[in-house]
């Protein structure tokens, strides 16, 4: 099993983000997970590869060193691809992902709804166009968030289309379906060959979950979704157990499609090798 949405951050990487704009949501500390206990979680699940990364917003305080991700890679006996999360609103935002690669991370988490740039600006396109050079792969964080400080309009799946059309070789994967505008990512997904999505935390809402596989199907883009746990928000386990349950909530979703889901291998056409 691929996992491709994993966390490593620290408490101390969200500044003051989590206690003034999280915690009151979710009610608890964020707790640091040690290699030992991301190994443990990913193998009850049977994940044999798993995509590991932090967040950064520099604006909001929030930003997880590149070094961090790659110790942490090294620390896990699980085999990881390791992102570095960047802000493209940095000056040095070039120079921070040719240090990615210098230490062998293979792709870029971006969260444009705290860090306040828009995917749609051509000033950013030196950044889009050396990640795609370096082979590297982009996930975006599309959708909601908690924090008063996100802004909404600039988590818009319909932002990644545009950037998919001006760099069509480069892999974008939207996080969470893009929730709530699941049905913008379903077409976003037909049209860009090189966007996938990931369905991290799309059952948690089990009507919305129900009804965006259901889209999946009738656009035809199931093989373009891939699993995603959002460790350490849930585990794998836990996120398999809740896409099953989506069946239950109603009819329409297809045996295949939890199937593909929980078994399917999309490695090849994401180009990853490991």
């Amino acid at each position: 099993m691929l996992d491709v949405h994993t966390h490593c951050h620290l408490p101390e990487h969200w500044g003051c983000e989590w206690s003034k704009n999280w915690q009151p949501v979710y009610g608890h500390e964020y707790a640091e997970r040690t290699p030992e206990q991301y190994d443990e979680a990913m193998a009850g699940a049977g994940v044999d590869l798993a995509f590991v990364f932090g967040m950064r917003a520099t604006r909001a305080g929030v930003i997880t060193p590149n070094e961090h991700v790659e110790k942490f890679c090294a620390d896990t006996s699980t085999p990881t691809v390791g992102f570095m999360a960047l802000d493209l609103g940095d000056p040095d935002v070039l120079d921070q992902l040719a240090d990615g690669v210098s230490r062998g991370l293979r792709g870029v988490k971006l969260y444009p709804i705290l860090a306040h740039f828009d995917a749609r600006d051509e000033t950013h396109d030196r950044f889009f166009a050396a990640a795609t050079a370096a082979d590297l792969i982009v996930l975006w964080h599309m959708g909601a968030t908690p924090s008063p400080e996100g802004r909404l309009e600039l988590s818009n799946p319909l932002l990644v289309d545009d950037v998919a059309r001006r760099h069509p070789e480069l892999t974008q994967i939207i996080a969470h379906m893009g929730h709530p505008w699941q049905r913008e990512t379903m077409v976003v997904l037909r049209k860009s060959r090189n966007v996938f999505a990931d369905v991290s935390a799309a059952w948690a809402r089990p009507y919305d979950g129900h009804r965006a596989l259901i889209r999946a199907q009738e656009w035809g883009v199931v093989d373009k979704l891939l699993f995603g746990s959002d460790y350490p928000m849930w585990t794998p386990a836990e996120a398999v157990a809740g896409l099953r349950a989506l069946t239950g909530v109603g009819p329409g979703i297809e045996p295949a499609t939890i199937e593909w889901l929980v078994d399917g291998d999309p490695r090849e056409a994401l180009g990853v090798r490991a």
